[in-house]
């Protein structure tokens, strides 16, 4: 079928595709993003109701490291910090590239809409209506 779509039709059909591939990635990481911000807001949470005296250890890779209270609560707070901005930015470009997206979409179809039977030979060409 695509064989028969006009060169620039197939082009668009193109880029639909790389925005949907996009979209799809940006939705992963998005998820990923969010999961992380839940996980790190739950330990900050969880801070709350430990002692600040309690012997705090901290996962560096497959060691855990003696860390303070005060310590561990800020790393939190930056990771939670940097982790709401990144959610944010993905939503924005998720949004943005769903536009894109639907708008050329709409253009595809105008186009295709637009070329059918607009031959010579097709409704409103010559014998129309005769």
């Amino acid at each position: 079928m695509q064989g028969s779509l006009p060169p620039e039709a197939q082009e668009k059909i193109e880029e639909l595709q790389d925005l949907q591939e996009t979209t799809e990635q940006l939705a992963a990481q998005k998820t990923q993003a969010e999961t992380s911000l839940n996980e790190a807001q739950t330990a900050l949470e969880a801070l709350d109701d430990i002692d600040e005296d309690t012997t705090m250890y901290r996962e560096i890779g497959e060691l855990l490291v003696h860390t303070d209270y005060e310590s561990a609560k800020d790393d939190l707070e930056e990771k939670v910090d940097s982790l709401e901005v990144r959610v944010d930015q993905l939503e924005k470009r998720e949004q943005k590239t769903q536009e894109q997206f639907e708008e050329l979409q709409e253009e595809l179809q105008q186009m295709l809409q637009g070329g059918e039977g607009g031959g010579p030979m097709g409704p409103g060409g010559p014998g129309a209506g005769a």
